[in-house]
C-alpha cells in the first residue's frame, strides 16, 4: 500500500503515530491534487479503474468487460486524457490502448452533453483497416453499453446504403476508415462541424497504407484543434507521425509504454532455418507435434496463401484465407468461425496483422518472414494478448533469411534458433498443384474474334464435302471445286502479304514490343 494511504487509514482508525498528523496535513493537499504523480508514477501501487473517478455508467461497462487494473499504457494515458489534454501514445499491440481512448472518450461526451438539436457526430475514431474498425466498434459497444451513446462503424465493402442511412439519422460516435468516410462527407450525408473528440489509431499504419492524404482531407474539415480533444495512438511514434501530431493536435503529451523488448513478454519465439522446398514438410510436422488448437499462419502474398490453404486442407488441416481482396461479408464470416473455434487455422497476409483481437490464439507461424520488420512485431502480437501466453514460430528460407537481421534489430532481441530433426519433416503428404495465373496475353481469352484456338495453326481446307448418297459427281463439279479452293488459297496468301511487318528502329535495336 502507498505510505500516504497507510497514514490515512491509521488516522481514520486512531492508530496513527505521534507527529504523523503534521506530516499528513502537509501531504494530503498534494495527494488530492497530484494523486497519480505521487502514488502511481512512483510505483507504490497499481492503478485501478476505481481510482480514476469515472462516471458510474462507464464503470459498469468496464466491469462487464472484466477490467479491474490498468495496463501501463492506460495508467499513463487516462489521467492526462481525463484532464482534457491531447495525448500521443506509443504502445505495442495488445496492451489495451483501445480501452484507454474509449474510456476517455465516453467520459468526455457524458460531461459535455450535446448543445444543438442536430444529430451530427460528436466523436470520430479513425482506423486504417476494416478489421480494426470492427474490433473497435465491438469494444465500444461493450464498454459503452450503459452510456446511452450511439455508435456507428463506417467501412467499405459492405452495407453501403445501411451505413448511409445510419449517418443521416444521426449518431454520437463514428468509427471508420478514411475512404468510406470521405465518400459520405462529399455527399454531405453528415458533417464534422460538431466533433468534440478525435482519435487516430495505428497512425503509423496510415502512412504505410497510403492514407495520409485522405487523413489530412478529414482533419482539415474538423473544428480548430483547440476546440476539440485529440488522441493519437501508434506502435511507433516516428518523425512523420509526430509531425502530423504537432500539425493537427494541441500541444500533445507524448507517453510511451513500450518495454525494452518490442515484442510481447509472454511470447515464446522460435526460428527454424529451412530450405524453401521443405517448408511445407516442416510445417506439417510442427502442426502435428505442437497440437495447435488455434493457429494463425502469415504469408507475404495472396497467391502463396491460397496455395498453402489448398495443401493444408488436402492434408486434413482445415484452413481458410483472409487477405485484402476477400469480400467483407466473407471475411467477417471467416473471422467468426475462427473466433468460435470452428476453424482451427487461419492463413493471412499482413492486412490482418493489426487490429484483430482474437482470444486464445495459441500459435503464430511466420511461413514467410516479413520484409518489413514492423510487421513481424504485429504478426506475433496476435498471440499472448492481455497477459496470456503464446508461441511464435518463424520459418526462414534462403530468401527470408536476408530480413532476419533487421527484424532482430528492430525487436531488440535475438530469436532463439532451433534445428529440426529429420523426423519432424513429413514426407508422405498429399501434393496439390498451384492455381494457374490469369494471363491476359495473346490467345489467352476464349472465343476471341479473329483468332484460332491454337495460335499460328493453319485453317482446315474448305474443299467440297463428301457426296451424299444418290448424288452424281461430274467433271464440271470437280473443276468448280478446284477453282474455289485455288481462289480461297490465293485470298489467304494475299491476306498474309498484307500483314504489316515490324520495322527495326533506326538505332539498330530490337523493335518495340
Amino acid at each position: 500500500m502507498c505510505p500516504l494511504l497507510l497514514m490515512e487509514h491509521r488516522a481514520e482508525t486512531g492508530t496513527a503515530e505521534a507527529g504523523s498528523g503534521v506530516f499528513l496535513a502537509i501531504l494530503r493537499p498534494l495527494w488530492y491534487r497530484y494523486p497519480f504523480e505521487i502514488a502511481y508514477k512512483k510505483g507504490f501501487i497499481n492503478m485501478k479503474f476505481t481510482d480514476l473517478n469515472l462516471p458510474e455508467i462507464v464503470m459498469k461497462g468496464i466491469s462487464d468487460a472484466g477490467f479491474t487494473e490498468c495496463t501501463p499504457i492506460q495508467e499513463k494515458t487516462l489521467p492526462l486524457a481525463l484532464a482534457g489534454k491531447d495525448v500521443a501514445g506509443q504502445a505495442q499491440t495488445g496492451t489495451g490502448k483501445t480501452a484507454a481512448f474509449l474510456v476517455a472518450l465516453f467520459t468526455r461526451l457524458l460531461s459535455h452533453p450535446r448543445q444543438t438539436k442536430e444529430n451530427h457526430p460528436l466523436a470520430l475514431i479513425l482506423a486504417p483497416t476494416r478489421e480494426l474498425v470492427v474490433q473497435i466498434e465491438a469494444d465500444a459497444q461493450l464498454l459503452g453499453r450503459h452510456t446511452g451513446l450511439t455508435i456507428q462503424a463506417i467501412y467499405g465493402g459492405v452495407d453501403y446504403q445501411k451505413q448511409r442511412s445510419a449517418l443521416q439519422e444521426g449518431t454520437d460516435i463514428v468509427i471508420g476508415t478514411p475512404g468510406r468516410l470521405i465518400d459520405y462527407l462529399k455527399q454531405k450525408v453528415y458533417s464534422l462541424k460538431e466533433i468534440e473528440a478525435l482519435v487516430i489509431d495505428e497512425a503509423d499504419r496510415m502512412f504505410d497504407m497510403g492514407f495520409i492524404a485522405d487523413l489530412r482531407f478529414i482533419l482539415r474539415r474538423l473544428p480548430p484543434f483547440d476546440k476539440r480533444q485529440n488522441m493519437m495512438f501508434s506502435a511507433t511514434l516516428n518523425q512523420r507521425v509526430m509531425e502530423l501530431a504537432y500539425e493537427f493536435m494541441n500541444l500533445p503529451e507524448k507517453v510511451s509504454a513500450t518495454p525494452e523488448k518490442m515484442t510481447a513478454e509472454r511470447v515464446e519465439q522460435v526460428l527454424y532455418h529451412v530450405a524453401s522446398k521443405e517448408k511445407f514438410s516442416l510445417l506439417l510436422g510442427l502442426l502435428r507435434k505442437e497440437g495447435m488448437a488455434r493457429t494463425m499462419i502469415f504469408v507475404n502474398t495472396k497467391r502463396e496463401a491460397e496455395f498453402l490453404c489448398d495443401r493444408l486442407t488436402a492434408n486434413d488441416f482445415p484452413s481458410r484465407v483472409i487477405s485484402g481482396d476477400v469480400d467483407q461479408k466473407k471475411r467477417l464470416r471467416i473471422l467468426d468461425d475462427f473466433k468460435s473455434g470452428k476453424l482451427p487455422i487461419l492463413i493471412a497476409t499482413d492486412v490482418a496483422s493489426r487490429g484483430l483481437h482474437i482470444d486464445g490464439v495459441t500459435h503464430v507461424i511466420n511461413y514467410d518472414l516479413p520484409q518489413d520488420c514492423e510487421d513481424y512485431v504485429h504478426r506475433i502480437g496476435r498471440t499472448a494478448r492481455a497477459g496470456a501466453e503464446g508461441k511464435a514460430i518463424s520459418l526462414a528460407d534462403e530468401n527470408g533469411a536476408f530480413h532476419l537481421e533487421a527484424i532482430e534489430e528492430y525487436a531488440k532481441q535475438k530469436i532463439l534458433v532451433e534445428w529440426a530433426d529429420s523426423d519432424l519433416y513429413v514426407k508422405d503428404y498429399k501434393r496439390t498443384k498451384p492455381k494457374p495465373k490469369s494471363s491476359g496475353g495473346l490467345g489467352a481469352s476464349k472465343g476471341a474474334p479473329g483468332r484460332s484456338k491454337s495460335f499460328g495453326a493453319k485453317p482446315k481446307p474448305q474443299g467440297r464435302s463428301k457426296p451424299q448418297e444418290g448424288e452424281k459427281v461430274t467433271a464440271a463439279s470437280v473443276l468448280t471445286d478446284h477453282a474455289k479452293a485455288e481462289s480461297v488459297g490465293a485470298g489467304e496468301k494475299k491476306q498474309r502479304r498484307r500483314r504489316p511487318r515490324q520495322k527495326k528502329p533506326a538505332g539498330g535495336g530490337d523493335a518495340p514490343a
